[in-house]
């Protein structure tokens, strides 16, 4: 199979973020793309390319670009330098290339962006965070979700799930602060076995310095987050950068402008403030897998 030139990868999260910015700046000033095009002295076909995320844009085009806009002030040339170094990690450097043959292009964009985040906040309703799952936890949510039917097609994704947990163990570890429901602790994923070692896995994990979890008991009643779950993840540098990642059966959906980023860190912090705190919610943990 060959192998697709730099430029013609897929977009990115950030590289469509990235595309979008630099169209609405071209477009506040009534620029046309075959002006900008002459303006970076480059080809129309460049420019739409660069906005569309199809391309890795160099750090000198995005300051020439601003510049043709009238775009000079620091912070924002600050910003979108910071994005165009995030856009620019190639996928081909991850080591989740190897199990490409079981991953869908949004769950591939969800492991390139957990690997240059510093922050992942989430609200779970039914499911640990895959990053919290247990092997056969994540075997059983595998094999339920009925999308990869071949024992050799589950046991690749299982692996895909283990690897992405190195980021809370390695070098600079990222920041996990994950809310459940506390249906999350009843629901039987694999039976009672399965649960007990979840989680006590789980129980083990909230110790770590930088791990935060919280369990939204039942006893809250009728709440924001009730709705389904989501990631929110932030990037070292620039907080404009947040991106959040809704969780659907049929798929998962990046949300990328800031009005629907702002709205998920408010159903955020309902959850968190909503939930028991953390010494009370380990405590409720342990005790459920006990029960177990």
């Amino acid at each position: 199979m060959s192998m697709r030139g730099t430029t013609d990868r897929p977009s990115t999260v950030l590289g469509r973020q990235l595309g979008d910015e630099l169209r609405r700046y071209r477009e506040a000033v009534g620029m046309s793309t075959t002006e900008a095009a002459v303006a970076l002295d480059c080809t129309k076909g460049k420019i739409s390319r660069m906005e569309n995320g199809r391309v890795l844009v160099r750090t000198p085009d995005v300051v020439a670009l601003l510049h043709a806009y009238g775009i000079d002030d620091h912070a924002t040339h600050e910003r979108l330098t910071v994005l165009t170094r995030a856009a620019n990690r190639r996928r081909r450097q991850g080591w989740w290339h190897q199990y490409d043959s079981v991953l869908g292009d949004a769950y591939r964009d969800q492991i390139e962006m957990e690997a240059i985040c510093d922050c992942i906040r989430t609200y779970q309703v039914l499911l640990v965070p895959g990053l919290l799952q247990t092997e056969e936890y994540g075997r059983a949510v595998t094999v339920a979700s009925r999308t990869w039917q071949t024992p050799e097609e589950i046991d690749q994704f299982v692996q895909v799930r283990l690897a992405r947990q190195k980021r809370l163990t390695g070098d600079a570890p990222v920041k996990l602060w994950a809310v459940l429901a506390e249906g999350v602790l009843h629901q039987q994923v694999g039976g009672p076995s399965v649960m007990r070692d979840q989680l006590s896995h789980l129980a083990r994990m909230a110790k770590r310095p930088n791990i935060t979890v919280q369990v939204l008991p039942f006893s809250r009643g009728a709440h924001s987050g009730m709705f389904g779950p989501y990631l929110l993840l932030s990037f070292p540098q620039m907080a404009s950068l947040d991106l959040v990642l809704a969780e659907t059966p049929t798929g998962n959906m990046w949300m990328e402008q800031e009005p629907e980023v702002a709205r998920y860190r408010a159903l955020f912090d309902d959850a968190r403030t909503g939930a028991l705190p953390p010494e009370e919610s380990l405590t409720l943990i342990q005790r459920i897998a006990k029960e177990y």
